[in-house]
């Protein structure tokens, strides 16, 4: 084999490995950067809570969460809206809480919330003629846009 066509092999060799590396690294770029974003308090978040609601209750839930949740939330600062959905199969409620940012929404002191908490669970038991509150948070958490 002469030299020239060595030259040639190894030459394409290495314009491939480039852009393999190349491709890779871009890749992983993109997900290192998406991936420090959500560490952003800045951004829009969405809180995420699951209910325990059983279906017979559901509509006294919903006229509770309607009568104490959404006026006292519609007066917070970053508050931009909430849906909310309910699986009849698994009864479960999904509540999504839009903020403006992480920093807004953390300050709402934990005192205030409980204070509201308690006002929607005691609207909840004499409604319905309970000694406790039927509903049982399952998991609450975070969301980040990743746009």
């Amino acid at each position: 084999m002469n030299f020239k066509s060595l030259f040639d092999k190894f030459s394409r060799w290495l314009t491939y490995s480039s852009i393999i590396i190349f491709i890779i690294f871009h890749n992983n770029l993109s997900v290192m950067s998406a991936s420090t974003m959500n560490q952003n308090k800045e951004l829009l978040i969405v809180e995420e809570l699951r209910l325990e609601v059983p279906a017979k209750y559901k509509k006294a839930w919903l006229k509770a969460e309607n009568q104490i949740w959404e006026p006292w939330l519609a007066r917070q600062e970053g508050f931009l809206g909430r849906e909310i959905f309910y699986n009849e199969e698994k009864e479960e409620a999904l509540l999504l809480v839009n903020w403006e940012s992480k920093k807004l929404w953390k300050d709402i002191s934990i005192k205030e919330v409980n204070r509201i908490q308690d006002l929607f669970e005691e609207n909840v038991k004499e409604a319905l003629n309970l000694s406790k509150n039927p509903f049982k948070l399952i998991y609450e958490g975070e969301l980040f846009n990743q746009k």
